[in-house]
């Protein structure tokens, strides 16, 4: 479209007449046609109003002619004055309008201000009205907050006439319903420190006086209570009455109630087991009630398994107690300790700085304990009894052993500071006390035989039986005090009184024997007392001792043999002969010169050795064959003589020697003195020999 426009530009026309052809139109028209070509191409199409411009006649349908680029400018100022004459049409309508707006505004404004003076009267009359109805308000309102508060007070802080009947009347029984209130009134005596915080504590004072009334009642009726349920609890029911714990858990918020009614509990159990426990004994109770069940004094007609029983029935006792007792204070323990500490500070005037805290095990033990004293009084008198009717030292050691295992038994049931344990330390004291004076009194019965060891250099009677008594009481201490710490002093004092003394006897005996039965006759006696202690460890100490003591006695047996080998074998007087030959020269020179190495002395001498060296071994075995133990015997001989193998050698090196210096002194001379070897040929291997 532009290059049409372009086009149709370049075509002659005339103006005012004048041709193109003349030479100032021609130069106009130069310069117009150069301004607009300056001017088209100085125009940038990229202008978004000229791109506009362009799509607004493109849509228009406008063809680029030369009546349409003349009239273009008209129709678009024809149209913009079309355009604003329609814009001032309009203005006109939005001024009438805004006309009548104005209007209406005014009229508002003055029904408004019309308004305004009405609610301002208004406003003048009600403003007394509204202060009274907004007063009359408050009033009602402080009014039902009183109202509540009384209600809260009287529902927090006052009991009813029924509940007060179920916490003090006695008729009402003790229920969850009396806990309940029990713990609602606790509540209200706590909380009564409100109210004497305030102002006025007068009410304060009055409730806290009634409900202290009111607690001290209930306490008062719980305390009686229990002590009924206590006279017919059943113990053997695993499922006690779950309200006895927890009674017991509240009544110790009272410590001298609940102490109180233990001391009474303690006591009727202690009468309860006293009645079971002479019904075992005898078979009837204190009532002359007879039971099914045999009595102990009947099948036990042994005195050890009598006291056994005796024992064994408290222990039994002992355990179902505690079971039974534990269910009341260990389960609820923790539960009770509080209370008590509650008590206490509620009460601080009952409070004793040097008291321990409540201990729910310690105070199971030592209640067990009371309860058991009448059974530890009457076992203590039938045990006595037993124990001073028997001569029998065994017997009262046995039963010493048992009293110390029980002893044991009940000190982990019921603590060490039991007061049972006294009882049967008491007993265990009065057992060995028995024990003693018997075995004494036995070893003064025995001091008679005393006179002579038996012809076989055997033990003698008294130590054969004390050895027996010994291995029945080893025996009892083994399988009774299984538990003592220190158990072998805990035996040294039983060894003193039924071991020491009878081998002190046979000391004595040993002491004026000639040898060596003296020696056989003490080791045979110290063996028969090892053998009866080495299997406990608990006299290991003892068994060393004596092991000790025939070592002793076997030394000097030895020193015997070795003698006799020495003395029979004729080396005796050589041994002596060569004891002052020292190993110089100068000295081995002598040993010619000297008497026992004389031709015919020596001769004599080996001679004597081939004799008596073929049955040396059974000849020198003869002299202890007393010994009761047959490897002694072999092991003393040969030892024996293994040492006179040794002085053999001596001797024969010391001859040896003497026989080189004769022929170093000869110089190879021809002799026919014979050496001292040829007078005694025998060697120390032939007598090794002839001694294994």
């Amino acid at each position: 479209m532009a290059a049409s426009y372009f086009q149709e530009r370049q075509a002659p026309a005339t103006q005012d007449g004048l041709s193109p052809a003349s030479p100032a139109v021609a130069s106009r028209g130069a310069n117009a046609l150069s301004s607009r070509i300056t001017s088209v191409l100085s125009a940038s199409y990229a202008d978004l109003e000229i791109r506009d411009a362009l799509e607004t006649l493109d849509g228009r349908g406008v063809k680029n002619t030369a009546e349409t680029r003349r009239q273009i400018r008209l129709d678009v100022q024809k149209e913009v004055i079309q355009c604003n004459g329609e814009i001032v049409q309009d203005f006109g309508e939005v001024a009438a309008q805004l006309k009548r707006i104005g209007s209406a505004i005014s009229s508002l404004n003055r029904y408004c201000a019309d308004m305004r003076s009405h609610i301002e009267s208004a406003n003048r009359e009600t403003g007394p009205v509204l202060e009274e109805a907004n007063s009359l308000l408050t009033q009602k309102k402080q009014i039902e907050t009183k109202q509540q508060i009384l209600h809260a007070f009287n529902s927090h802080f006052l009991v009813s006439g029924e509940e007060s009947n179920v916490l003090t009347s006695t008729a009402e029984p003790v229920n969850e319903e009396f806990f309940q209130t029990l713990t609602r009134v606790r509540k209200i005596h706590h909380d009564c420190q409100v109210l004497l915080g305030t102002e006025d504590q007068t009410l304060g004072l009055e409730v806290l006086e009634q409900s202290s009334k009111q607690l001290n009642a209930a306490f008062q009726k719980l305390y009686r209570w229990i002590q009924r349920e206590f006279k017919t609890l059943d113990l053997e029911n695993p499922q006690i009455n779950a309200s006895v714990r927890r009674s017991l858990r509240v009544l110790a918020e009272r410590p001298a109630l609940f102490q109180s009614c233990l001391d009474f509990f303690a006591e009727a159990r202690e009468n309860i087991l006293s009645d079971s426990f002479y019904a075992a004994l005898t078979g009837s109770t204190t009532d002359n009630t007879n039971f099914a069940t045999k009595p102990i004094e009947f099948h036990a007609h042994e005195p050890l398994r009598y006291v056994g029983d005796m024992l064994a029935w408290g222990h039994s006792a002992t355990v179902s107690e505690r079971e039974a007792l534990e269910v009341l204070f260990i389960s609820e323990g923790d539960e009770i300790r509080r209370s008590i500490q509650a008590g206490l500070e509620s009460e601080p005037w009952l409070r004793d700085e040097d008291a321990e805290v409540f201990d729910g095990k310690k105070a199971l033990n030592q209640l067990v304990s009371r309860d058991l004293t009448g059974v530890a009084r009457l076992l203590r008198q039938r045990t006595e009894q037993v124990i001073q009717s028997h001569d029998d030292a065994t017997l009262a050691y046995k039963i010493a052993n048992l009293i110390g295992f029980y002893k044991s038994t009940f000190g982990k049931l019921l603590g060490s500071d039991s007061e049972v344990l006294e009882v049967f330390n008491a007993l265990e004291v009065s057992a060995m006390r028995q024990f003693r004076g018997n075995m004494r009194d036995h070893v003064a019965s025995v001091q008679s035989e005393l006179t002579v060891a038996p012809l076989d250099l055997s033990p003698p009677d008294f130590l054969e039986e004390a050895l027996e008594m010994l291995k029945a009481l080893a025996k009892s201490y083994d399988t009774s005090v299984a538990t003592v710490d220190d158990r072998d002093n805990a035996f040294q004092s039983v060894l003193a009184e039924t071991l020491d003394p009878f081998l002190g006897g046979c000391e004595n005996l040993y002491k004026g024997m000639p040898q060596p039965n003296g020696d056989i006759f003490a080791i045979n006696c110290l063996l028969a007392a090892k053998l009866v202690l080495s299997p406990y460890s608990f006299t290991k100490s003892r068994a060393t001792e004596i092991e000790g003591t025939i070592s002793e006695h076997t030394g000097r047996l030895i020193e015997y043999q070795h003698g006799y080998f020495a003395h029979m074998s004729g080396l005796h007087a050589l041994l002596e002969a060569l004891s002052s030959v020292s190993d110089s020269t100068e000295s081995l020179k002598t040993i010619p010169t000297l008497e026992p190495f004389q031709p015919e002395a020596l001769v004599s001498a080996s001679q004597q050795l081939d004799e008596f060296i073929p049955s040396a071994l059974l000849d020198a075995a003869e002299n202890i064959k007393k010994l009761r133990n047959r490897k002694m015997v072999q092991e003393i001989t040969e030892e024996a003589a293994g040492r006179f193998c040794e002085d053999f050698e001596f001797v024969e090196s010391k001859i040896l020697a003497a026989d080189e210096l004769l022929f170093a002194q000869k110089d190879g001379e021809e002799d026919d003195e014979p050496g001292l070897r040829d007078l005694f040929p025998r060697t120390s291997g032939e007598i090794r020999v002839l001694l294994s």
